[in-house]
């Protein structure tokens, strides 16, 4: 207890660690008062570590206290958001951002994010319009539907859907499809605080359209189908068709909507997503109102968007709600520019990178495996094991439950080494790259890396690779 009272009156007063010289060289970069900030920060912790006896005399002289502030300072100054290279066969990968966006979509970011544009200005007539009159017009020439809207994300979709066509009554549901998404984000929590009633009916893998039926009081406001896009049930089960719900909707003068998820649609290749509900087919079906992200399987910027009857899109759009929830000038752009991929058909399709990625043949994957593990010969001590492996990539995001696609990468191993040290350097890299442990080897799959990752990719990974050994040998850990 005594050594521990002699560090704690041993650390520096704040007013002397600012002339400290490595705090000085931060005062291009932030202010006195950010400055002070942090200071006090690292001086909070290290009185923390102190009287756990985790901080020792070293730790509390002022060069060390600078350095550790220079390092807070980097990590609150340097951009929070940056490119990755994804290298674990995911290719939805929601905590690496979801699909990536192709080349016009990222063009139209760039060209309205640094000045004006013409969000909500109408250039041929020169006055005010709507934000959303261009992303409507594509999403009903994509989808054949009837009218569109676009929100902030799908779970926004589901939520203005609910909160302005149900609040205070009954939204029947079947229990199998009460689905949870990432994040621990439930359906029924949507609804309640949509202000909607929550009905319940079937059973966890069987719900009948009799069941339905039964439910159905005058506090019902809307019969409610959502696919569940990131999980399977099979065996002895049983969902209600949509069209079936339709058709008992109408029958009640209720609403029949239905949130897609995922949103697979007609244009997409049949080879990959055997089974998957369609958004069009859906429309076709009867349903009143379809939902789906724009981040999943369309490929584009998150959002969320809500197809079907014109009479209830427009009283969503109209609602003070749908303001709350719109979506900004940068996202527009994205997703206006994917849409626009599928007007040309097939070969806009294929200049969407989710469906470059997902229709790569493994074998040209293997062969750049194997190109890759020749331009690493050689750099690195021996025992370092570098193997082309076969492996199996998968969409992920919540999209395609079971679905696994024949990839390839490379396997690194090398005894007396940690791999998960390994895969935390190369997260650490610029950019960082971003693996995945089997059975105590690093696989970095192939099948997730975009075009422009493959641009000095090997020398990059050869790199890091080396300033870990080098780290390792002068024991700089």
């Amino acid at each position: 207890m005594a050594s521990q009272q002699r560090l704690l009156q041993q650390i520096p007063a704040v007013d002397a660690l600012l002339n400290e010289p490595g705090i000085r060289n931060l005062r291009e970069r932030l202010s006195h008062g950010a400055l002070v900030a942090l200071i006090r920060e690292e001086l909070g912790a290290l009185r923390t570590g102190i009287q756990s006896g985790a901080a020792g005399s070293a730790d509390v002289q002022p060069g060390s206290i600078a350095e550790r502030v220079g390092r807070r300072a980097d990590a609150l100054t340097s951009p929070p958001l940056g490119k990755v290279i994804n290298a674990t066969g995911i290719l939805i990968h929601t905590n690496l951002g979801r699909a990536p966006l192709c080349a016009g979509a990222q063009q139209a970011v760039a060209d309205v994010v640094g000045g004006y544009c013409n969000l909500e200005y109408d250039l041929e007539g020169g006055r005010r319009t709507s934000r959303l009159g261009r992303v409507r017009d594509l999403l009903t020439r994509v989808t054949g539907a009837a009218d569109a809207l676009a929100v902030n994300n799908n779970a926004a979709a589901v939520y203005l859907g609910l909160h302005i066509l149900a609040a205070g009554r009954e939204v029947i549901v079947s229990r199998g499809e009460l689905v949870e998404i990432g994040g621990s984000f439930r359906l029924p929590d949507v609804m309640e605080a949509s202000g909607a009633l929550l009905r319940e009916v079937g059973t966890t893998n069987r719900t009948r359209i009799e069941d339905y039926a039964a439910a159905i009081s005058d506090r019902t406001a809307m019969l409610l189908k959502v696919h569940p896009s990131n999980f399977l049930i099979t065996g002895y089960t049983h969902a209600a068709a949509t069209g079936e719900l339709a058709h008992l909707a109408r029958e009640h003068d209720l609403v029949m909507m239905e949130d897609l998820g995922s949103g697979a649609l007609t244009q997409h290749p049949r080879a990959y997503l055997r089974g998957e509900p369609r958004v069009q087919e859906t429309l076709q079906a009867g349903a009143d109102l379809v939902c789906f992200s724009g981040d999943k399987l369309l490929g584009g910027p998150q959002a969320g968007v809500l197809l079907g009857r014109a009479d209830l899109i427009t009283r969503l759009a109209q609602h003070p709600l749908a303001r709350v929830l719109r979506l900004d000038k940068l996202h527009l752009a994205a997703l206006e520019a994917t849409l626009v991929e599928y007007l040309a058909g097939e070969e806009g399709l294929n200049r969407i990178p989710l469906y470059r990625m997902m229709q790569a043949d493994a074998r040209e994957i293997r062969e750049r495996a194997a190109a890759l593990i020749a331009q690493l010969a050689g750099q690195l001590p021996a025992g370092w094991q570098f193997e082309a492996v076969d492996t199996e990539a998968a969409a992920g995001g919540g999209s395609l439950p079971g679905l696994t696609l024949p990839s390839a990468g490379v396997a690194l191993a090398a005894p007396g080494v940690s791999m998960e040290d390994v895969a935390r350097h190369l997260r650490q890299g610029t950019p960082p790259v971003v693996g995945r442990i089997e059975q105590e080897r690093l696989i970095l799959d192939l099948r997730t890396l975009v075009e422009d990752d493959w641009v000095g990719f090997g020398a990059h990974l050869a790199a890091r690779l080396q300033a870990y050994v080098r780290e390792q040998t002068s024991g700089g850990r």
